[in-house]
C-alpha cells in the first residue's frame, strides 16, 4: 500500500500535508496593543532587541542590567524589544517542527504493515532515464523503520544492464545509514514500477534533519535505466501516533487558553515598561527576519537616529563602550559595523536549515550578538521590506540583503560571536538571566563584567 502519512519529500513529492500559517494572524487571539508614533527626538543609537513572547525572564534581566542603564545616557539611546503580535495557535507537539507554525498533519496513517513511499508518480518513463546520479530528499515527521530500498526501472527492460547502488544518508551526520546493491544477476523484487531489496531495519526518529536517498551507477559511459524512487517502511509505535491524534483536540483547547493568558501578560508587561514594539507577525523562529524588517519600518517611521543596533534578548551589550567607539560612524552613511562571518556554508538541516538560498555559501554577514547599521541603510531596508526575500535566519538574511547595496563593512572582533566574556567586548551572546545579572554585578562593582579581583 502506498501512503503519504509520515514523511515530507523536499524535491518530488509531499508525504505530509502541510498547513502553512505564514504571517496569517491567529483569528482566535486578541490583538496586542501597538504603540503610536514617537516624537522625532534625535537619538545617536536605536537598539532593537529580538525577543520571543515567552522570554519574560530574559527581558526582566536586561531591564535590571545594561538595558536599564540606557535611561541614564542623556537621551542618546532608545531601546525596544521586538515581539511578534501573535502566538502560534498550534501546540508544540502538533507542529511539523519547533521553529515554525506549521501543522503536523497525517493522512490516514497505516499502522501495523509495510508502507511504500514513492516519488515521481505519473512521470513518463522517458523522464526517468539518462541520469547517472539521482536523489530524493525527505524529512521524518514521525519515527519510522526503513525496511527496503528501491529504484525506478524502465518497464521495457527485462532487467538491469549495469550495477546500481542505492544509499540512504542522514545528511546531518553525513553518513550512510543503509544501502542496497542492484545488478543484472540480483535485481530484487519488482513492485509496480520499482525494484526493491531488503535492508537491515533502521529506525529513523522524528527530526528536522533531512534524509537523502541516492542511486549511483557502477560502470562507465552507459545511460542508467533507473533512478532513485523510494523505499518501504513501517510506522514505529503506531499506537502512540494514534493516541496523539485522538488527544489533539484537547491540546488545541488547552493551548488556546494559554495563548490568551500569554497575551494578557504581554499587554501588562508592555503597559508597565513601555519598551516593547509589537510587530505584525506570528512569533516563531522562522519569522524572525520578518520581525526585523517590521522593526526597521517602525524605527524609520517613528524615530530619528544615526545608528541602529540589532541584538538578542540573551546578549550582554556594553552600550557605553559602543557609544565611545562609534566615533565617526555616528552620522555617516553606508556603515555596517560588526563581526562578520565569511564563507559560511549553507546548512541543509536542523534549526538553520536553508530552504531558499541556492548557493553553497552565504555572503558575509554579521553575527547576531550585536551589529550597528547607519540610518540610510535601515531606511532602504524599510522601503523595500515588502519585496525583500526572506531566508532561514535574520543574520544571513541581512547579509544577503546588504550584498545588494554594498555597504562599508567595519570589521570589529569586539562584537563577540560566541559566548565568551572578554574585557572590552561590545557584545556577547547566549546568557541565561542569572548570568546576565552576574555580569552586571561585576561591572557595577569593579568595572569589569567578567570578574572582580577578590
Amino acid at each position: 500500500m502506498r501512503s503519504v502519512a509520515v514523511l515530507a519529500a523536499a524535491c518530488f513529492c509531499v508525504i505530509a500535508i502541510i498547513v502553512n500559517f505564514g504571517l496569517r494572524p491567529a483569528c482566535s487571539l486578541g490583538r496586542l496593543v501597538h504603540f503610536g508614533e514617537w516624537t522625532a527626538h534625535q537619538y545617536d543609537i536605536v537598539i532593537g532587541i529580538l525577543s520571543a513572547r515567552h522570554n519574560h525572564e530574559l527581558r526582566n534581566a536586561l531591564r535590571k542590567t545594561w538595558l536599564g542603564h540606557t535611561q541614564q545616557l542623556n537621551q542618546r539611546v532608545l531601546a525596544k524589544f521586538i515581539i511578534g503580535t501573535y502566538g502560534c495557535d498550534i501546540p508544540d507537539e502538533d507542529r511539523e517542527d519547533p521553529y515554525s507554525c506549521q501543522l503536523l498533519n497525517f493522512t490516514d496513517p497505516v499502522i501495523g504493515q509495510e508502507v511504500e513511499a514513492v516519488s515521481l508518480f505519473g512521470s513518463p518513463t522517458s523522464t526517468l532515464l539518462g541520469s547517472k546520479i539521482s536523489r530524493i530528499d525527505f524529512r521524518v515527521l514521525h519515527p519510522i523503520v526503513i525496511t527496503r530500498l528501491g529504484v525506478f526501472h524502465d518497464p521495457r527492460e527485462a532487467g538491469f544492464h549495469q550495477n546500481l547502488t542505492v544509499r540512504l544518508y542522514q545528511t546531518t551526520l553525513e553518513e550512510v545509514i543503509s544501502s542496497a546493491r542492484f545488478s543484472p544477476l540480483s535485481s530484487g523484487v519488482q513492485v509496480n514500477r520499482l525494484w526493491y531489496k531488503p535492508v537491515e531495519r533502521f529506525l529513523l526518529p522524528k527530526a528536522q534533519l533531512k534524509g537523502e536517498e541516492e542511486v549511483i551507477q557502477d560502470g562507465f559511459g552507459q545511460d542508467v535505466a533507473a533512478v532513485a524512487g523510494g523505499f518501504t517502511y513501517t510506522i514505529h509505535d503506531g499506537a502512540a501516533l494514534l493516541e496523539s491524534l485522538t488527544t489533539r483536540p484537547n491540546r488545541f483547547a488547552s493551548h488556546k487558553h494559554k495563548l490568551r493568558e500569554e497575551d494578557a501578560a504581554l499587554q501588562e508587561e508592555s503597559q508597565t515598561y513601555q519598551d516593547i514594539v509589537f510587530v505584525d507577525v506570528i512569533d516563531t523562529y522562522r519569522n524572525v527576519p520578518h520581525k526585523l524588517l517590521h522593526f526597521y519600518q517602525w524605527s524609520v517611521d517613528s524615530t530619528s537616529f544615526k545608528l541602529l543596533l540589532k541584538t538578542d534578548d540573551d546578549c550582554y551589550v556594553d552600550v557605553e563602550a559602543v557609544l565611545e567607539r562609534s566615533g565617526g560612524r555616528l552620522g555617516a552613511t553606508n556603515v555596517w559595523w560588526g563581526n562578520f562571518r565569511q564563507n559560511w556554508a549553507v546548512d541543509g538541516s536542523g534549526k538553520w536549515m536553508e530552504l531558499e538560498y541556492p548557493s553553497l555559501v552565504y555572503p558575509d554577514f554579521a553575527c547576531g550578538s550585536g551589529y550597528a547599521v547607519s540610518h540610510n541603510l535601515i531606511q532602504w531596508l524599510a522601503e523595500n521590506s515588502k519585496t525583500l526575500k526572506i531566508y532561514q535566519g535574520e543574520d544571513v538574511s541581512m547579509g544577503i540583503w546588504m550584498a545588494a547595496v554594498g555597504p562599508q563593512r567595519h570589521q570589529d572582533a569586539r562584537w563577540l560571536c560566541e559566548k565568551s566574556c572578554l574585557p572590552g567586548a561590545l557584545s556577547s551572546p547566549q546568557y541565561s538571566p542569572g548570568e546576565l545579572l552576574e555580569l552586571w554585578r561585576n561591572k557595577e562593582q569593579c568595572g569589569n563584567p567578567c570578574h572582580c579581583q577578590k
